[in-house]
């Protein structure tokens, strides 16, 4: 970007600073209203749970939101600069099918270990403590790797942006993230995803807009192809059918493609965040929020990119791009600098701005998710498993805290680290799939193949993660003759890395399995996993736990029967399809395109820009309006409570307003505790 940045310093801090109070201000009084109206507090259980009673429109806007990273926005947009229409398409497609995929994986965890609050809890409760160690450090090098690219990513286009200091923003953007994190939990997280997505989807389809529509240098889809076509014969792309940033036959971007699904393998199916939502979902909206939600998420990468790394291409022979005449820096497309730098050639300061939201929004929305993952891990497979077994629900809360408030200042120190030393968002995002993806086929197979063995689960991630770091770093020494930043993170070590981690456990975990025995696990001692003790909790509070929602220890058998009735039928439902739109996303079409090397002509480019605006569209009614029509029941009934309340015309608060109104469980109003009538 040019050197100026087009706001000033206190912009920058106004919105990380300002806008991080505001959030946490918000989930602190939701809170409050849910625990006074709603009979809500905040144990153990609810904190990582959130009463395992989502519904699927919070959660298919939870999903989005933590799928939508900084990556997501900034190195879609750079690689559509760098490869064409090709580029978002493979971005979206190439990270869309691991969350249809994971919608399986999610129906098997809620009907195979109710009780569970991470993932790794269920490797523990099959294969016992060595495995289970395994697992946790591959999941917390999941979430290392994950928030490390929030804040590189987020802290370099605040800088590029404003001019404050790299090490101010990686600090300052957790802080109000980690603030309504401890007071709300995961709900908070699910509330404030809702509200982070939103904006996203509305800046999103301003900058769409402004691109064909309204913008006096581009303005119609036909002038973006028009600009697209005369900058393929300034500087055409390398391996692209014709030079021309305007078709799907594109080999680096095909590489990218390859390296972008393996990786987003490791970040979603090793990343307890996914699990976490899986575990808050109610059995019969895990399936639905995760289909909604990978569906929804396609179309931010695919138009995000396909506007603002094609506007950045059309516009840099233009004066109002602010590297003119020059072109972008290399260095500065890795760092995920190309939307804001077109945003700015588009909208001015006004731009900057919506930019600096758009990053905000995705980079604390998507960090609440890791800390929460991050919190849970530590406090139930760590703290409750080796440290304290008998932990009361205070110290469960009380570790939750300390641990979600210390990885946030371990990863700015971290990020910071990153920085000063040369490591981009960039990097680190074809870097994961090398380090993570090994332990992708044997935690999946934990829930889904009831014959792998100990020593299959045990021993395949760390021998995929030496065979991957091999194939990594021998391709980069032998192409390159040097092992720099610059040669490990080209495209074909990375590509020999990423397919290595992934592939290799396909050749272990099967020779592992049956040269030593395998396993016929009977799924018996996951169903063992208890929930947290919070007695201790309610009482303090003057409050039956049984009647907390999500809270209910007892079931009966007919319940128990139905809810399996409902799981075995969407497990089953999500198999079909998952096989069908993986097929869809990544056979069906785009490889007629591909192979076909078809250059768009101008009314294909305009369909394929509309679209793109149309999927945003419903993305916006999924997980914008949805949630609000399936929810309207409970708020319209805690509307009218703090009405009630507020004009002192003695509202019933908690349990008692929703059995007054006829809302949840049978339980007799005679039941709920004075303290929640009063």
């Amino acid at each position: 970007m040019s050197t100026t940045p087009p706001l000033s310093q206190s912009v920058g801090y106004g919105i990380v600073i300002g806008l991080g109070f505001a959030f946490s201000f918000g989930m602190i009084l939701t809170t409050f209203v849910l625990k006074r109206y709603n009979y809500e507090l905040q144990t153990s259980e609810m904190f990582s749970t959130a009463g395992r009673s989502v519904k699927s429109g919070l959660v298919a806007s939870a999903v989005v939101s933590s799928w939508t990273w900084a990556a997501t926005l900034l190195q879609s947009s750079a690689v559509a600069y760098n490869y064409g229409v090709s580029g978002p398409f493979w971005y979206a497609s190439g990270a869309t099918v691991q969350i249809i995929l994971f919608a399986t994986i999610a129906i098997e965890l809620k009907r195979r270990a109710p009780n569970a609050h991470t993932f790794l809890e269920v490797i523990r409760a099959r294969y016992g403590a060595a495995t289970h160690i395994v697992f946790m450090v591959f999941g917390l090098f999941t979430n290392i790797l994950v928030t490390s690219m929030l804040l590189t990513g987020g802290s370099a286009v605040v800088t590029s942006l404003t001019g404050m200091p790299t090490a101010a923003a990686c600090f300052l953007l957790p802080v109000g993230v980690v603030l309504y994190t401890m007071f709300g939990g995961i709900k908070a997280t699910f509330l404030t995803d809702y509200a982070h997505t939103v904006v996203i989807l509305v800046i999103l389809l301003l900058f769409a807009f402004t691109t064909y529509a309204t913008n006096a240098n581009l303005g119609s889809p036909g002038k973006v192809w028009e600009l697209l076509q005369e900058a393929a014969k300034r500087h055409p792309v390398e391996g692209n059918a014709g030079g021309s940033y305007l078709t799907m036959r594109s080999k680096e971007g095909a590489i990218f493609f390859v390296i972008n699904i393996v990786g987003n393998f490791g970040t979603v199916f090793c990343d307890n965040g996914y699990y976490n939502k899986a575990i808050a979902a109610s059995p019969v909206d895990a399936l639905p929020g995760y289909i909604m939600g990978g569906l929804s998420w396609f179309a931010i990468p695919w138009l995000a990119a396909t506007t603002m790394g094609l506007a950045a291409v059309a516009l840099e022979n233009n004066p109002v791009f602010p590297t003119y005449p020059a072109r972008m820096a290399s260095a500065d497309v890795t760092a995920g600098l190309v939307l804001p730098t077109a945003a700015v050639a588009l909208l001015g300061s006004g731009g900057a701005v919506a930019t600096l939201l758009l990053v905000f929004m995705a980079v604390t929305s998507a960090m609440s998710a890791e800390l929460i993952a991050v919190s849970s891990i530590f406090t139930y497979d760590f703290y409750q498993t080796y440290i304290n077994p008998q932990a009361t629900g205070k110290q469960l809360i009380g570790m939750s805290h300390v641990m979600v408030v210390g990885f946030a200042i371990a990863m700015a120190a971290w990020s910071t680290a990153l920085h000063y030393i040369g490591i981009s968002m960039g990097y680190l995002y074809l870097l994961m799939g090398v380090i993570i993806s090994s332990a992708v086929l044997p935690a999946t197979l934990t829930l889904m193949w009831s014959k792998q063995n100990w020593w299959a689960a045990t021993l395949t991630p760390p021998l995929g993660f030496c065979c991957s770091l091999i194939a990594w770093l021998v391709t980069a020494k032998k192409q390159y003759g040097e092992l720099t930043v610059d040669s490990t993170g080209a495209n074909n070590p990375m590509l020999a890395g990423n397919v290595v981690a992934l592939l290799s456990p396909l050749v272990f975990v099967p020779v592992l399995t049956y040269a030593l025995g395998p396993q016929n696990y009977d799924w018996v001692s996951m169903k063992a996993i208890r929930k947290g003790d919070d007695h201790d909790l309610a009482a303090a509070a003057n409050l039956d736990l049984e009647l907390v929602p999500g809270e209910a220890r007892t079931h009966s058998m007919a319940e128990e029967e139905a809810e399996q009735a409902k799981l075995l039928k969407a497990s089953r439902i999500a198999r079909w399809m998952t096989v069908f739109m993986t097929l869809a996303f990544l056979v069906l079409w785009p490889m007629p395109m591909y192979g076909s090397g078809y250059i768009f002509s101008k009314k294909f480019f305009t369909g394929w820009v509309v679209v793109g605006i149309l999927w945003m569209f419903c993305s916006c009614f999924a997980v914008g309006l949805y949630p609000l029509w399936e929810g309207r029941s409970t708020s319209a009934r805690t509307f009218k409570a703090i009405w009630l309340d507020v004009t002192g015309r003695g509202a019933k608060t908690g349990r008692a307003a929703a059995v007054h109104e006829g809302v949840g469980s049978e339980t007799p109003e005679e039941v709920v505790p004075e303290k929640v009538k009063s």
